[in-house]
């Protein structure tokens, strides 16, 4: 096995939608009511899946082809609707527990790194009881100055940084693309998880991906 895979992590950062929950429901009946609410032609399931993982703004912009003014309005839109409908709409995957349970017990600081609001994700981590595993929960900024998943990770490292953690060695687990690229523009590695909502060919310039939690613990903590 690569043994830049099996290498001793420093510090682990974490994707939410689609690695550590599986918030498709409440996210796609957001975007339903807001394209509703506009009056736009609302896209199958099966598309809109390809909107959770990248900032939405720029998603509405390329996938719906609205203007940046108009995406803004929709974003507003399907932000008041989550909140109130669908934040909590979400299941935690089976054996992320165990898996942050190992990580805490190993010692890891774990950091979430998530294109979703800092704070939405903060509410919806307290729900599962999943806040205390971070040492750091980064996300986009409100208003929206920090969007990509690169600025979203630089911010998670620094904020790491200043907790006292060790980012020489960090990794990033994540389920799309935008991860593997986040990342990647701070010289850190992705591990991608397959029961997210990406496609086999996301997993370019990923350095591994993993079929189940078991097996990225193995790849983490070598047990």
């Amino acid at each position: 096995m690569n043994s830049v895979v099996t290498r001793t992590w420093s510090s682990v950062l974490f994707d939410l939608d689609g690695t550590i929950l599986d918030s498709a429901p409440g996210i796609i009946d957001a975007l339903t009511d807001t394209f509703n609410h506009l009056g736009l032609p609302v896209p199958s399931r099966e598309d809109f899946m390809a909107y959770i993982g990248p900032p939405l703004l720029a998603s509405l912009q390329e996938r719906a082809g609205l203007s940046e003014e108009k995406a803004r309005e929709a974003l507003a839109i399907y932000r008041n609707d989550f909140r109130r409908d669908g934040a909590f709409d979400s299941a935690i995957f089976p054996g992320v527990i165990g898996l942050l349970d190992s990580l805490r017990d190993a010692g890891v600081p774990l950091a979430i790194a998530t294109s979703k609001p800092e704070t939405q994700a903060r509410p919806i981590l307290d729900h599962f009881g999943l806040t205390d595993y971070f040492t750091v929960i980064a996300g986009a900024s409100e208003d929206d100055a920090r969007t990509s998943k690169a600025h979203v990770v630089g911010h998670a490292l620094t904020e790491l940084g200043k907790a006292g953690a060790d980012t020489s060695h960090a990794v990033l687990i994540g389920d799309r693309i935008y991860d593997v690229e986040g990342a990647a523009a701070h010289n850190v590695p992705t591990i991608i998880v397959e029961w997210g909502y990406g496609s086999p060919t996301e997993a370019v310039g990923a350095i591994a991906t993993v079929y189940s939690a078991d097996r990225l613990r193995e790849l983490l903590l070598g047990n």
